[in-house]
């Protein structure tokens, strides 16, 4: 650790660092993983175009794309990107270097998700995990049950609008997806801030099916539809035309009753782009590692649990780390 991040020091880069460097590997694009401004960005080509979205051209001046399975050598370390299932483009950290593996996670999920890439396990000397949910009160029910509420809700009151606020970047192109698996073919309308990162799932071949520009519909227009939106424009003016909206958010934190009452979700759904604890102790097990580094989230919880396993575990804190995509 670093004031400028998680640094590889035989590699000379940082990765996922909080503040612009000369050199970064970015796990995803996530504000609180992908920043702009570093001398040399290196990420899977979905996170770069992301970036790039999000950031513009000039934020991202020198991106280098690695795909997932290839290596690249840097000084004396290997690296390469493993898939972590947690949005579009979202990667493990593998690096090789002088007989030892360290991983490290970035966020990841491990539950069924069309618009990304499954996680995959790779073991390792030393994995570095995150721990959002790392209590284990936290069991994520099965999302295709949460989405069944946005249904009934939806049938229940057809005279108003089902709002559902979700993250522009992974959640909301999961909730789509999830709406089309169920069986829902209208149109979903959509906030204008979800528009360009949803055309970019759509080029990257994640089949959303019709969506329509929510701002500049009629209300009438609006009743009876599903709007998803980011969930601070529940409480924007954006949001004052809509008819008599039925408040969802989707999130891994619509658990937590306190949390729910915080966002003014009258219908929680708990959908989470994050492993919770049995996905984070399985994953443990999984890898292999002789050490466990645990870094943002509930850490005390997940290195017991790893010492129960005899696996020497510490925690990392890391500055920068916000709930995006939760």
């Amino acid at each position: 650790m670093t004031p400028q991040g998680l640094y590889c020091s035989p590699g000379d880069f940082y990765i996922d660092p909080p503040g612009a460097v000369a050199r970064a590997v970015v796990t995803h694009g996530h504000a609180d993983h992908a920043r702009p401004g570093h001398g040399h960005a290196l990420a899977t080509p979905e996170t770069l175009d992301t970036m790039r979205h999000r950031f513009g051209a000039d934020g991202v001046p020198n991106g280098q794309a690695l795909p997932y399975g290839e290596s690249l050598t840097i000084k004396d370390v290997t690296l390469r990107f493993a898939p972590a299932g947690h949005v579009l483009g979202s990667a493990q950290a593998v690096l090789e270097y002088d007989g030892q593996r360290i991983v490290v996670s970035g966020d990841y999920k491990r539950r069924a998700d069309p618009t990304c890439t499954p996680f995959e396990v790779v073991t390792c000397d030393v994995f570095i995990t995150e721990a959002t949910f790392g209590l284990p009160v936290f069991r994520h029910p099965d999302a295709s049950a949460e989405i069944a509420k946005v249904l009934r809700a939806r049938a229940a009151s057809p005279e108003r609008c089902v709002f559902v606020g979700v993250y522009a970047l992974g959640k909301a192109q999961r909730v789509m997806t999830l709406l089309r698996q169920a069986g829902y073919d209208a149109p979903l309308y959509i906030h204008g801030a979800l528009e360009g990162l949803c055309a970019l799932y759509e080029r990257y071949g994640i089949a959303l099916g019709e969506l329509r520009a929510a701002t500049g519909a009629s209300e009438d227009e609006l009743r009876g539809q599903i709007v998803l939106a980011p969930p601070s424009a529940a409480r924007d003016r954006w949001a004052r035309r809509l008819p008599d909206p039925v408040i969802a958010v989707a999130s891994g934190w619509m658990g937590v009753r306190a949390r729910a009452r915080q966002r003014g979700a009258e219908l929680p759904l708990t959908i989470s782009d994050h492993a919770d604890w049995d996905e984070l102790t399985r994953t443990i097990r999984d890898v292999q590692a002789r050490e466990i580094w645990v870094t943002h989230g509930r850490e005390d919880a997940l290195i017991h649990y790893a010492a129960s396993l005899g696996m020497t575990a510490r925690a990392l804190s890391l500055i920068g780390r916000e709930e995006e995509g939760e």
